[in-house]
């Protein structure tokens, strides 16, 4: 593995890959139909798995050079909560939550995004990052990459670098995250599925 990242997208090798894919659920016409739904929550009640997945983020970013790896990681609701908080935790890094507007306590920042059919919007607390911050962002997977593209404008909007966007599954097909590396982020995904 590369020692420092890049603008590019960056998968876990194939036997991570493969080994992880057999805990992923697809369930077709789901929420509507001609959907095919990735569904994680096999890939998280395997205990092995679940071990397996955490690793790879956790040794990319062992990995790196003291000066280049995170100092923070965020995850965005509510998946990203889930992975993101357990990363953080194995790398002794503190976690941010991204969440839906209206579930933050504190002074925020929201920044609003495109969704297939409306709007919706995601907030930061203001003091959640600050500008030397390099910020590792997670979620469970990309799709059209609306989330975490308004993610990564809270958190440059707050001064923070957004280091690199990983999630378990990317759907390249949707455009995310090439929506995502034209905006200047790397990406890293375990794994990646054709179709929606």
């Amino acid at each position: 593995m590369n020692a420092s990242l890049s603008s590019v997208h960056h998968h876990a090798d194939l036997a991570t890959q493969s080994q992880l894919k057999l805990h992923i659920r697809t369930v077709p016409d789901w929420p509507r139909p001609g959907v095919q739904f990735r569904d994680i929550t096999p890939l998280l009640q395997n205990g092995t798995a679940f071990q397996q997945l955490i690793r790879a983020f956790v040794a990319r970013y062992e990995a790196l050079p003291t000066a280049e790896r995170p100092t923070v990681v965020a995850g965005v609701d509510a998946r990203g909560f889930i992975l993101g908080a357990v990363i953080a935790h194995e790398l002794g890094l503190g976690f941010v939550p991204i969440r839906k507007q209206g579930k933050l306590p504190f002074e925020t920042v929201v920044q609003s995004y495109e969704l297939e059919y409306g709007q919706a919007s995601i907030e930061l607390h203001t003091d959640a990052v600050k500008p030397a911050d390099r910020v590792l962002l997670i979620d469970d997977l990309i799709a059209t990459g609306g989330t975490l593209l308004a993610s990564v404008a809270l958190l440059r909007g707050l001064g923070a670098q957004v280091l690199e966007a990983g999630a378990i599954v990317d759907l390249p097909e949707l455009g995310g995250s090439e929506k995502l590396l034209q905006a200047g982020v790397p990406l890293f995904t375990l794994l990646g599925f054709d179709g929606h």
